[in-house]
């Protein structure tokens, strides 16, 4: 069917402002004006290792019937962008994106593309151009790129958000939610929803001085609504809006068959062996080397991951894995979850001599030595012996939800 789109993107920035919000407020002028769209707005996260991206590289996009007042929804989206968008920041560069017809096949592509790789400001433009889609660049328009994808992108798999919206005298101070509220919550709608809380973190809550009060996730709009009459608020909410989202689907994760192909900026499944048990540095971080026969590549479970780094530490030389996760500034693999394949489950050491110390090697070629009794044995080969291990063959261990990026599937999406 063919319909009237509208992307927006590159609006916020870290010192305010959020696209769903500003996405939020255009709805509500609809509204007003009797523009009514199609199925919930969208929020489509992009690759998280985008040098040039805003806060969370979310480009929002809603779509029309053509019977619409298409020329006021225009005049009412760049009107709003005009005004809302954080001009003062030297990295934000809105782009809005109107495109008229049906989502092609090389749209989707372009998607696949800006959530994968990375795609310049010029071949945004010229593909906008090829599709006949008509563009509005703020300043350097950095946001068309994610205009075009947040309208392109398929959704087979997804997830809903709903955000709250505070009053804008509240911006930027410590936002007040009851805790025990969002507990309750928790208990009375999870699994259905998710990544509310951890421990005494409450995850629906952002710590930045954006317009968001709380985002709570879900598989359905439903489960959401009831969810936000659970929640007790002790400050204002002055709009919601639910979002239909690639959020937790793992969108992001390539499935790469070996080392070599891996990209720096991209996001992979990846199998391969541990090279070298774990060994943490200053700072907190904690590094291995994964290994298959085409190469190597260093992978970190940085500080953020808190306790997720214990489990990290269990791993051993010649376990086999699968890591989720992807490469950024330091071409490092950054671990979003990972699975057991198959535990390395034996140590090899030097014989135990009959005295019952154990031997020393008499050097390469000549056996071992006992340095208690003076016992010596010809051969050079170690003794395989069995080793309890923690980890499970077959199960996934996952970043805290503290840790975890927007688009990582968390193991309860994956029906764990």
């Amino acid at each position: 069917m063919e319909c009237f789109y509208i992307g927006i993107d590159d609006t916020d920035s870290p010192d305010g402002m959020c696209t769903t919000f500003l996405a939020s407020t255009i709805l509500n002028e609809f509204e007003r004006n009797d523009i009514e769209i199609i199925a919930y707005p969208r929020l489509i996260r992009l690759n998280p290792f985008a040098r040039f991206k805003t806060r969370g590289n979310g480009g929002v996009s809603f779509k029309l019937d053509l019977d619409q007042n298409i020329d006021l929804a225009k005049e009412i989206v760049l009107k709003y962008v005009s005004e809302l968008s954080m001009f003062d920041c030297d990295n934000t560069n809105p782009g809005v994106v109107f495109y008229q017809g049906q989502i092609t096949e090389e749209m989707i592509d372009y998607a696949f593309k800006a959530i994968y790789s990375i795609i310049t400001i010029e071949e945004a433009e010229e593909f906008a151009n090829h599709i006949g889609a008509e563009i509005y660049k703020f300043k350097k328009g950095r946001g068309i790129i994610g205009s075009i994808a947040a309208i392109s992108c398929p959704l087979e798999d997804y997830t809903y958000e709903l955000l709250a919206y505070r009053h804008p005298s509240r911006y930027g101070t410590l936002r007040n939610i009851d805790y025990d509220s969002v507990v309750k919550m928790d208990k009375k709608t999870y699994p259905e929803t998710f990544e509310n809380i951890d421990a005494k973190y409450l995850a629906i809550e952002p710590k930045t001085p954006c317009p968001v009060l709380y985002g709570i996730r879900s598989n359905s709009p439903e489960v959401l609504l009831k969810a936000k009459d659970i929640v007790i608020p002790n400050e204002e909410i002055v709009d919601s809006c639910i979002f239909k989202t690639n959020q937790h689907t793992d969108m992001h994760i390539q499935n790469a068959n070996s080392i070599s192909e891996l990209k720096q900026y991209s996001c992979y499944k990846i199998k391969g062996l541990v090279k070298e048990s774990p060994h943490i540095i200053e700072g907190g971080h904690m590094f291995f080397t994964l290994y298959d026969e085409t190469g190597e590549i260093e992978a970190a479970a940085y500080e953020p991951t808190k306790d997720f780094r214990k489990i990290v530490e269990k791993l051993r030389a010649d376990d086999e894995i699968v890591l989720y996760g992807g490469i950024g500034e330091q071409n490092t693999f950054n671990i979003e979850k990972f699975q057991v394949i198959k535990l390395n489950e034996f140590v090899y050491r030097n014989p135990i001599c009959e005295c019952g110390k154990r031997m020393t090697s008499a050097g390469k070629g000549k056996g071992f030595k006992c340095k208690s009794c003076g016992k010596r044995i010809d051969s050079d080969e170690k003794i395989a012996e069995k080793v309890e291990r923690t980890l499970e063959n077959g199960k996934f261990y996952e970043t805290p939800v503290s840790a975890r990026r927007h688009l990582a599937k968390p193991l309860v999406r994956m029906g764990f």
